[in-house]
């Protein structure tokens, strides 16, 4: 059922924007804290959402941070996107956090990496291989995830644009929870053309 999936918008920066974006009822709603990241939260917007889940996204970065950040701005998930190792998740997710750690694909032995991390995190977020952190705006190939043999359920980023959705409801993976949107969505870095997203959630059927 395409109609359970959940939607999570990712790098958004502006209240009005914000708000907006979240009354289109979608699940999650992202804040990226990655300083090199056009897209990075470097203040308190004036709104922050209330029904949607607020995730924090980060790469590499102190535990110990995180830890303030996510009180700061009341987070519920934290995602990680660089070299963080299954030890590092383990540690921050006991400290009561929910984590969302997101893998880098560019073939199919990209999935084996998720193994180590079943036990550390509520869920993958599988994203387009490229040389920064995420936000490249470019698919991979998606008949790969039926490589991914894995329980953990994950969310599928990288490349989703207004006009995927009836791909992406021909999508049969088990453990496909949801999809990530960003930058194919935006007017520029960080913030998101509402009616855009409004025409695919509708083309999803949501």
């Amino acid at each position: 059922m395409i109609n359970d999936k959940l939607i999570k918008v990712c790098g958004m920066r502006e209240a009005d924007n914000i708000r907006d974006v979240e009354q289109l009822k979608v699940d999650m709603i992202g804040f990226i804290f990655y300083p090199k990241s056009p897209r990075c939260l470097c203040e308190l917007p004036a709104y922050m959402p209330d029904a949607a889940k607020r995730v924090g996204v980060f790469v590499n970065e102190d535990k110990k941070e995180i830890e303030i950040l996510a009180d700061r701005f009341s987070l519920d998930y934290i995602q990680l996107h660089g070299n963080e190792s299954p030890e590092y998740c383990h540690s921050l997710r006991s400290t009561g956090l929910r984590l969302i750690k997101a893998f880098s694909i560019a073939r199919r032995k990209d999935f084996e990496n998720t193994e180590a991390y079943e036990k550390s995190c509520d869920y993958f977020l599988f994203d387009t291989k490229c040389e920064q952190h995420g936000g490249s705006g470019n698919q991979f190939d998606w008949t790969m995830l039926n490589s991914y043999k894995g329980k953990k359920p994950f969310l599928l980023s990288g490349g989703i644009n207004p006009y995927s959705a009836p791909t992406l409801k021909e999508l049969r993976h088990p453990q496909l929870a949801g999809f990530d949107l960003n930058s194919r969505f935006e007017a520029k870095p960080g913030l998101k053309e509402v009616e855009r997203l409004k025409f695919f959630l509708e083309q999803l059927g949501k």
